[in-house]
């Protein structure tokens, strides 16, 4: 007795694959209670990023959202009280996450292709290119990435009307320069894992050549490694942002819940027990991190099976 291939129809060509495979990845998700959490999490993020102008009770960049109700604490005016210029808390933590949010996706995604770029060749290319490439790799390892990333900033800073976004496009670029080493290794561990497997060596000995090696079979087994590590960087690179934002070297035109804690730090809200100006943004940035490393755990989970066996 045969079985019908209509109850089960294969997806047709790539774009059904990718559904396909979109589908199960959502399935391992929902199974994961962190992973949909963190999922959940991170929708709201977004979604406040995105409609944040249009939601926001008020333009806290407009000279009108100044007041003489210096850190007055939450009332029905203000849901989240004031800071120490009498601008609206909540409009202000609703408009900073478009910054925090995009310079962290934006600098994770610059490490990403900076880190795959530099793993993939060192490991395919093998030889002095893979020593080179170590090195810098091992270079940018070993230096304190934070310490660096404020020493750039603050040397860059002075050009920012020449950078393409300002001050945020300096801190995606830093931040996106000093972060990429880590992905690097391991996309490098990776590729040397894949290219010494035997249908890479079937295609060698075929006379395919590297490229083609690289396209066909070390990409598609690396861009799973790449995505689920993806969602790590975003979250290194938020606290980032928010460290530098923290020391001053934010945009001071566009909040973020860095500036956020630089203005409670600066204003003395700690002291004062203003806890309004400065709790809302260190929860906001806590829950965006731990939200993005639910979800970059979830997706290891789905791209190492070996950890599903473990659970």
């Amino acid at each position: 007795m045969t079985t019908s291939t209509a109850a089960h129809p294969r997806p047709a060509g790539p774009a059904g694959e990718t559904r396909a495979r979109l589908r199960r990845a959502t399935a391992l998700i929902s199974r994961s209670p962190s992973g949909t959490v963190g999922c959940v999490v991170l929708l709201v993020f977004v979604a406040v990023a995105v409609a944040g102008p249009w939601i926001a009770p008020e333009n806290t960049n407009a000279s009108s959202s100044y007041s003489t109700d210096l850190l007055a604490a939450p009332s029905w005016r203000h849901w989240l009280g004031t800071d120490d210029n009498g601008r609206d808390v909540l409009s202000r933590l609703i408009l900073g996450a478009r910054s925090s949010i995009t310079v962290g996706f934006a600098a994770a995604l610059v490490s990403v292709v900076i880190g795959a770029a530099v793993g993939i060749t060192s490991g395919l290319a093998g030889g002095w290119v893979d020593r080179l490439l170590s090195a810098v790799d091992d270079f940018f390892l070993v230096l304190p990435f934070l310490p660096l990333a404020v020493v750039l900033t603050s040397l860059l800073s002075e050009r920012a009307d020449d950078v393409p976004g300002g001050r945020l496009g300096i801190l995606v670029g830093v931040i996106g320069l000093t972060l990429w080493a880590g992905t690097s290794r391991i996309i490098r561990s990776q590729v040397i894992s894949v290219k010494e497997r035997q249908f890479v060596e079937r295609a060698r000995a075929l006379g395919a050549s590297q490229w083609w090696i690289a396209r066909k079979h070390v990409l598609p087994h690396v861009l799973p490694l790449v995505l689920a590590n993806t969602a790590l960087v975003v979250s290194a690179a938020i606290l980032t942002e928010s460290a530098l934002a923290f020391l001053g070297l934010g945009d001071p035109l566009n909040p973020s819940w860095g500036s956020m804690l630089d203005g409670a730090n600066e204003s003395g809200a700690l002291t004062q027990g203003a806890w309004w100006y400065f709790l809302p943004p260190g929860v906001c940035i806590v829950l965006a991190v731990l939200s993005f490393n639910l979800v970059g755990h979830a997706v290891e989970e789905i791209v190492n099976p070996r950890l599903r066996e473990r659970r």
